[in-house]
């Protein structure tokens, strides 16, 4: 079976594309203040994650899982 000289062209174009398509995937420099604000770091709401660790405990019988070694199985 021979494929279409037009085709092949076609394909590696589009994997080139493809694998191109996150070459410019990155912080800049400049952008980095946005990124080291207060409300961007992923425990800013202590109460949103207080709450949201009573809840994990409260179903999976477990705390921590976040910072802390264990697993929920009770050996800690």
């Amino acid at each position: 079976m021979r494929i279409n000289p037009l085709v092949s062209k076609l394909l590696l174009a589009a994997l080139a594309l493809q694998l191109s398509a996150c070459a410019s995937l990155g912080v800049e420099p400049w952008e980095r203040d946005q990124l080291a604000r207060q409300e961007m770091a992923l425990d800013n709401e202590a109460v949103d994650l207080a709450l949201d660790d009573h809840i994990y405990f409260s179903k999976e019988g477990s705390s921590g899982g976040r910072a802390f070694a264990g697993g929920g199985c009770g050996c800690n």
